[in-house]
């Protein structure tokens, strides 16, 4: 896909206005991972992975590049979700890993391959998910549930972690 509709799409999930000048990675002719557009915005986007069924691109706060970037590290290494996690808990907790302390927002719109358009980047039907990153939150400190009770409510998934974040989004 040509770098200017992987843009297009990547930045699908970004609230109106606030695309003009956000970074985008994406993928090259190889199939690499790459930086296709620099950007001084307080997010970074994600374009869709080809080699994933479906389309699902994301946005999320410039604080979270160094963990989300570590993720993406060890994945190039071949290390496995559950081994991530640990690892990337490990660094943030002795330091050598930057985690916010503060909410971090990620913006997900995701949908089928079917509902999108590859000549012109746009995507019918697309749903949104918002993750608030908020690190060591418990439903205790939120007086959120670990899992939702009814359709697009908030929840607070891995809640005592560092991973600990408020999703919000069709279940």
């Amino acid at each position: 896909m040509s770098k200017e509709i992987q843009i297009k799409t990547a930045i699908l999930p970004v609230p109106e206005g606030s695309s003009t000048d956000t970074m985008v990675y994406g993928y090259d002719a190889n199939g690499d991972f790459v930086v296709l557009r620099e950007g001084t915005s307080n997010l970074v986007c994600l374009a869709d992975d080809p080699h994933k069924e479906g389309i699902s691109v994301s946005c999320y706060s410039k604080k979270l590049e160094p963990f989300m970037k570590r993720g993406r590290e060890l994945r190039a290494e071949g290390k496995e979700i559950m081994e991530i996690r640990e690892i990337r808990g490990k660094e943030i907790a002795n330091g050598t890993l930057d985690m916010p302390r503060e909410p971090s927002m990620m913006y997900v719109y995701y949908g089928t391959d079917a509902d999108y358009n590859t000549s012109t980047g746009e995507l019918a039907n697309g749903q949104f998910r918002y993750v608030i990153y908020i690190p060591y939150a418990t439903t205790e400190s939120t007086g959120l549930p670990d899992k939702p009770h009814a359709k697009g409510m908030p929840w607070l998934m891995d809640p005592g972690t560092h991973r600990a974040h408020i999703m919000v989004g069709p279940n």
